[in-house]
């Protein structure tokens, strides 16, 4: 390649000389290749488990009396009364302040819960839990760290027979 320079530029030595091996070679083609077609989201069809939505409330909200719904709840904020979501799940989030029995197919508490809990499917109590109140579900988990104080009632195949009648007042992982 040749390139014209002015007078002046032969005196001046190149500041940074691109080496030869970084050389790009001229575009043939400048118009961008089309996008490759993007795939449909799938639809649900009816009669299957479709859980996309929830719904959330956030931690400066207070609700007083009955909460139900047939969605999965995410509850981040203040409830004192009842919660009723029979076929759905239950989040309490970490800034979540729960005066109330809750009744739900999945319950999973993060923040603090004064009231007994009925999960259908399961019951969980993640590290940051403070619960006091008696649980009655299938399944429970309690992680270490947790704080519960009540009884559990652990229901045999849904039946509402029970399997393990335990009172406990502990905190788990408390050295």
């Amino acid at each position: 390649m040749w390139k014209a320079t002015r007078p002046d530029e032969r005196e001046k030595p190149a500041m940074n000389p691109a080496p030869a091996s970084q050389t790009v070679p001229p575009m043939v083609n400048a118009t961008p290749a089309p996008a490759p077609p993007q795939p449909r989201p799938a639809v649900p069809r009816m009669g299957e488990n479709f859980r996309n939505e929830m719904a959330h409330i956030g931690k400066s909200v207070l609700i007083k009396g009955e909460l139900s719904g047939s969605e999965d709840l995410y509850l981040d904020g203040e409830v004192e009364g009842s919660v009723h979501l029979k076929q759905h799940s239950l989040t309490i989030g970490p800034h979540g302040r729960v005066r109330a029995n809750l009744h739900a197919k999945e319950v999973v508490v993060h923040g603090k819960v004064d009231g007994n809990i009925y999960g259908e499917d399961r019951v969980e109590l993640k590290k940051s839990a403070i619960l006091v109140g008696d649980i009655s579900t299938l399944r429970i988990t309690i992680e270490d760290g947790a704080y519960f104080k009540g009884a559990i009632d652990i229901q045999k195949d849904g039946h509402g027979e029970a399997r393990k009648d335990l009172t406990i007042s502990a905190t788990a992982g408390a050295d």
